[in-house]
């Protein structure tokens, strides 16, 4: 058993030098001179791709024996020592009704979308933001644990997690780290990335070699030294990252999900009037109140006879409505939550240049709170010389009105009655 008696910068760099020097370390068994450890990268990649597609195509199954998932936690526990029992969380216990994504749909779903989102981010933040709404959704008995999957999508951003590493991570920094919660997690993470490049010369970019210090420290393999390894002002630092990211994240969220309530009624609102409807390509995966948008909208925005990027650039509108069983364009809609104003005008404008032959009535959806700032974009002289003409409505009156229209409305015409134009935005900025 080796030792360490401070908590000095010097202590800390002989416990990493004992650590890597000791034979019988992670370090020197699993992170260097192991070749099945690089394979398991690519194996455990593919098996969460398969999980994934597995998923998506409702053959996932409901227990966690026998299923793609258990694939992945194999190969991962086959790394031996620091990934010991690292399938446990994910056994279906039906009593306990844990972990809740294989009886439950919805969580069966929003756990594939996340394992999407994060096997293809290529940054930093977007793999923190999938955590945070992990979390958010409250899927019973799903925690960290994930974070031993993910370390073999991102090794230099996510780091293991179990129950040694985070006895380990309380022992050396003096920490009361609790298992099972993402927040308590995203926490060690921060200090562990924070010490990792602070001893960068010491240690290594892959993760792995500090998840393997922090498992053999909580494993009582190795003696910490006493102290803590931040200083109040550092640990003060990061606590404000952590409060500060995760408020970004739900404020987005939040507006997110207004986005697509707003494009959920546009979408309803046309159906009952009698047009085709579609929404944004990349938006067809989007759900409001259980209804999915794909099932609503056309499969795909028909030919509309003009060159591909424009009609590429056309298929990203929020929202389109064309006339029954035709490639006529009635009206389009953007949705400016927090976006550009301008970007949605070009947009809508590139639209009713492209299709002059089209008698398309074009929308922009805003905020109640962004109206004045709509008004100033739309006495833009860019704005006001263009042949287009555009109608805006707040989100209140879609909100309020929607049903009424959906009952009562004819045709396109019905939404102009709730919208106001460029003409009444002059006269309000006059």
């Amino acid at each position: 058993m080796l030792e360490g008696n401070t908590g000095s910068e010097e202590s800390f760099i002989q416990l990493v030098t004992r650590y890597k020097s000791e034979p019988e370390s992670v370090y020197r068994t699993w992170f260097i001179n192991n070749d099945d450890r690089l394979k398991a990268f690519r194996t455990i990649r593919r098996g969460v791709i398969q999980v994934i597609a597995d998923i998506k195509n409702g053959t996932f199954g409901n227990d966690f024996k026998g299923s793609s998932l258990e694939f992945v936690l194999n190969c991962i526990a086959e790394q031996k020592q620091v990934f010991m029992g690292v399938a446990h969380p994910f056994y279906w216990k039906p009593k306990l009704r844990i972990p809740d994504i294989y009886e439950n749909d919805v969580n069966k779903r929003a756990f594939g979308q996340f394992l999407q989102n994060c096997l293809t981010a290529t940054r930093e933040e977007q793999l923190l933001r999938e955590v945070i709404l992990l979390d958010e959704k409250r899927i019973k008995g799903l925690g960290p644990a994930v974070a031993s999957i993910l370390y073999f999508l991102h090794p230099t951003l996510v780091p293991p997690c179990n129950t040694a590493i985070v006895s380990g991570f309380n022992k050396l920094f003096n920490e009361k780290v609790k298992l099972g919660s993402w927040k308590e997690y995203l926490r060690m993470r921060e200090v562990i990335l924070h010490t990792n490049h602070k001893f960068r010369s010491h240690l290594s970019t892959d993760l792995g070699a500090m998840g393997g210090l922090l498992f053999d420290v909580g494993d009582m393999k190795l003696l910490p030294p006493g102290g803590q390894a931040l200083s109040p002002e550092e640990t003060k630092k990061i606590e404000r990252q952590l409060t500060k990211r995760h408020q970004e994240v739900v404020n987005e969220q939040q507006q997110e999900s207004l986005h697509t309530e707003m494009q959920y009624h546009l979408l309803r609102v046309g159906k009952k009037l009698g047009y085709d409807v579609a929404c944004a390509s990349n938006d067809k995966g989007r759900t409001y109140q259980g209804q999915v948008f794909s099932f609503m909208c056309l499969d795909s925005v028909p030919d509309l006879g003009i060159d591909k990027d424009t009609q590429s650039t056309i298929g990203l509108i929020d929202v389109l409505w064309f006339e029954k069983g035709t490639s006529k364009i009635a009206a389009a809609f953007e949705v400016e939550k927090s976006t550009s104003i301008y970007s949605g005008i070009l947009r809508l404008t590139d639209l009713h240049y492209s299709l002059p032959d089209h008698t398309t009535t074009l929308y922009l959806l805003i905020p109640d709170s962004r109206e004045k700032e709509l008004r100033l974009q739309l006495i833009r002289p860019s704005v006001r010389s263009s042949s287009a003409r555009f109608h805006y409505i707040r989100f209140s009156e879609l909100r309020e009105h929607c049903d009424a229209i959906c009952r009562f409305g004819a045709d396109k015409g019905s939404l102009v009655k709730i919208a106001s134009t460029m003409e009444v935005s002059l006269q309000r900025c006059s």
